[in-house]
């Protein structure tokens, strides 16, 4: 059986199984992480993984769980963040301006 050597920030260093331990592997690979529960004080340790940790990880029997991040997330926005106002200002103006409604009543081009 192999033994992972891993470390905890309360306990210190933990030995774990291939099976206490989960591998992510994102497509962004900064967002790749391990993770496991520490068997002395139970808590949830989640660490970065570079492609030296996945591979001693998949090397030592740890399955690798491979995730997409969404596009979305990774776009550089520009401008002030949305405030409460903004998404209070927006679902007012959706209870009195019903543009659909306007649409399918407007007479018809040919």
């Amino acid at each position: 059986m192999t033994t992972i050597k891993a470390s905890c920030s309360t306990c210190g260093e933990v030995d774990l199984t291939p099976a206490d331990v989960s591998l992510m592997v994102c497509s962004h690979a900064p967002l790749s992480y391990y993770a496991f529960c520490c068997p002395t004080c139970q808590e949830t340790v989640r660490k970065p993984a570079d492609d030296h940790v996945v591979a001693l990880l998949v090397s030592g029997g740890v399955p690798a769980e491979v995730w997409e991040v969404p596009a979305e997330a990774l776009e550089i926005t520009a401008g002030p963040a949305l405030t409460y106002d903004d998404l209070l200002d927006f679902a007012l103006g959706l209870g009195t301006t019903d543009l659909l409604a306007a649409a399918a009543g407007a007479p018809v081009r040919i």
